[in-house]
């Protein structure tokens, strides 16, 4: 397809078929990822890509520490608190659109529950993909810029091969658990994982298109006046 097209297309995807993904198809995937621009050719980025026996004990061990309280202990800092004002609109209006397709009503807290686990199962995926950065490199605030230029190229890759991906930070949220579990050299950083895996059609949530702000809100212009 073309990149307008795949790009409007593309959308996330929390509902999986349990059909395995050939290792050769990941692999084409990622070549096709691995040409995102990265700042001066550093090419920080690893793919620890993890599906059978050693995922289902990430899936355990994140739900079992999760649901004991266990504070979350990702590798890369995070912002304390949550998200507050308009990011926090952002985030509450597209869980409203998850929420309204899954049919989960505001005081359903049971099925509400249920869904944030969903995450820490990194969405019941055949496949994650633990992105990684090696430590050397910190302070790594440009690292983790090219880390999100790969990561987009992944999953509109995997979008052009019939795969569904998500994003997906609560599967590394104890990364301590996907450490140990998917061999983790202690000399990588564990920033994010992505749920990939071919889409089961359904799956209501699957549809929902998260909506994007105008350009007005985001976009200044500058000289354009005097060309």
């Amino acid at each position: 397809m073309d990149f307008e097209t795949l790009v409007r297309e593309r959308r996330s995807i929390r509902g999986y078929k349990t059909d395995p993904v050939p290792k050769e198809v990941i692999q084409e995937v990622i070549d096709l990822a691995k040409g995102a621009p990265s700042s001066m050719n550093t090419q920080p980025w690893h793919f620890h890509v993890v599906t059978g026996e050693p995922l289902e004990r990430i899936r355990k061990g994140n739900t079992e520490r999760n649901l004991a309280g266990v504070k979350p202990q990702r590798e890369i800092p995070v912002r304390e608190g949550g998200y507050k004002g308009i990011h926090r609109e952002r985030q509450v209006a597209v869980a409203v659109q998850l929420f309204q397709a899954m049919g989960i009503e505001r005081d359903d807290a049971e099925r509400r529950q249920d869904w944030v686990m969903r995450g820490f199962r990194q969405f019941d995926a055949p496949v994650s993909i633990v992105m990684t950065y090696d430590k050397s490199l910190e302070p790594a605030t440009i690292s983790h810029f090219d880390l999100g230029a790969v990561t987009y190229g992944l999953v509109l890759a995997a979008w052009t091969k019939g795969l569904g991906t998500v994003i997906n930070g609560q599967g590394i949220m104890q990364s301590a658990v996907v450490r140990k579990h998917a061999q983790i050299p202690d000399d990588e950083v564990i920033m994010t994982c992505i749920a990939m895996g071919y889409p089961n059609e359904e799956f209501a949530a699957n549809d929902v298109k998260s909506t994007r702000i105008t350009n007005d809100d985001i976009v200044t212009y500058l000289g354009f006046e005097d060309a």
